[in-house]
């Protein structure tokens, strides 16, 4: 028998959230999306989520006893600056004592500057495609560095923002709702500025002290309908290009270049985006098949079976062996690599362990092949409301009982904080469910 997998002594197991789909009582573009029935459930509501606002300091001991140390959290823009030009100094004060409070129990805050969701006024003031955002952004995060000073907090400027350009001005299903290739470069471009600004407030305030600080980028792998058809192919080809790595290779060689034939198009070279990441952020989920079809957007996508293990709950392929093909992947830029997100939507919650168990040992077996894998943050700290699915999801450590909010622990719980403590990977004890 071989020996077990182990991970070194500062590998770091964390946790993430964000905030709109955990801290309640939020009014953005997202609750009015859903006020206007855009949701899969046009009823469905985010409401007080899983009032994780109130219940922060209370919620830090469930993180604790995960063995994590560290802990991926948003700030709602929109709850800081409800009113464009008009702070919350009262929200402002309790980001800063949150963060506080993870540092004095011992677990690093990963901070995200934007996970999605916008203030009201946002979309219709100074949207991502036009030259104003870039302002009302540069004071937004000015003050988030402010803040945040002092804490030691690892910063995300932006969460997924492939996921959000492509979502919202290509395919119309988040806010603001466009299908505007023009204003998608646009917002592609600016987006990339926003992260330079970030990065600059807080290298103002780090004052010579250690900066982390970088985006989390959504990772597939994506693979052709029909293998033998030249348009799948090439369609696979462009998704890998623009999709997975036009964004970060923006922040690598400064250059911004997007190609996608009848839909968006540019190279633009962005000042001060060369070398403006200090980790690569990764959130791996599945697989992606691509099938050429005429007219915008030319493709469609779905999810296949292909090695019998049965779709995840909420649809997607069971395939660990792409985590450890994105890993790989990103050895093309000479940083350390993060896993800001890996997780599965498990309603029964039994299955976890054993996709923790197989995503794991991808890891280590990329870190064997030499890429620098040095976190491992695991969406999600407890079940949440999930966007466009609502409350159907369930890729919580914690399930949530979203009658009486009260948090309860799955057999993941144990098996993720077995492995954080020890720090070695072993199979789960306990047989489970075939996926």
């Amino acid at each position: 028998m071989s020996a077990p997998l182990t991970f070194p002594p500062d590998f770091v197991f964390g946790v993430a959230t964000s905030a709109y789909q955990v801290e309640g009582g939020i009014e953005n573009d997202w609750s009015a999306w859903e006020r206007e029935g855009r949701l899969h459930d046009p009823n469905a509501r985010c409401g007080r989520a899983c009032d994780h606002w109130p219940r922060f300091f209370d919620d830090v001991g469930l993180i604790q006893r995960l063995g994590a140390t560290a802990y991926r959290f948003s700030i709602e823009w929109a709850r800081v600056e409800p009113r464009r030009g008009e702070w919350n100094d009262e929200a402002w004060a309790g980001y800063r004592a949150r963060a506080e409070a993870l540092v004095k129990a011992g677990i690093r805050p990963v901070v995200t500057l934007h996970h999605f969701t916008h203030p009201s006024w946002f979309h219709a003031e100074t949207p991502w495609h036009e030259p104003a955002c870039l302002p009302a952004w540069k004071r937004y995060v000015e003050r988030c560095a402010e803040v945040l000073e002092g804490l030691g907090a690892a910063i995300i400027t932006l969460n997924e923002p492939n996921v959000f350009l492509m979502g919202a001005y290509l395919a119309g299903v988040m806010p603001p709702g466009l299908k505007d290739g023009r204003k998608l470069y646009a917002a592609y471009a600016n987006m990339v500025r926003a992260h330079v600004i970030a990065r600059q407030a807080f290298l103002e305030r780090a004052k010579g002290a250690r900066l982390e600080l970088g985006i989390s980028q959504h990772l597939q792998v994506f693979a052709p309908e029909r293998r033998w058809h030249p348009l799948d192919q090439a369609l696979t080809r462009l998704a890998e290009a623009n999709f997975n790595h036009a964004f970060l290779e923006a922040l690598t060689s400064g250059v911004l270049a997007v190609q996608m034939p009848g839909l968006a198009a540019g190279k633009t070279r962005i000042d001060g985006a060369a070398k403006s990441q200090d980790f690569i952020g990764l959130n791996y989920y599945t697989r992606s098949h691509l099938k050429f079809v005429a007219g915008a957007p030319f493709v469609t996508f779905r999810f296949k079976d292909v090695h019998a293990r049965g779709l995840t709950d909420i649809g997607w392929e069971y395939y660990p062996e792409g985590f450890g093909w994105v890993l790989k992947q990103m050895k093309r830029y000479p940083l350390p690599v993060w896993v800001t997100e890996n997780g599965l939507d498990d309603r029964s919650g039994l299955k976890r362990p054993r996709f923790l168990f197989d995503h794991w040992h991808e890891l280590l077996l990329a870190r064997a092949q030499g890429v620098n894998v040095t976190h491992y943050l695991h969406w999600s700290l407890m079940d949440n409301f999930e966007w466009l699915e609502a409350y159907g999801p369930r890729f919580g450590l914690y399930r949530v009982d979203f009658e009486t909010l009260e948090r309860h622990e799955t057999p993941a719980c144990g098996y993720f904080r077995r492995v954080a403590t020890s720090r070695t990977l072993t199979p789960p004890d306990e047989p489970v469910p075939s996926r």
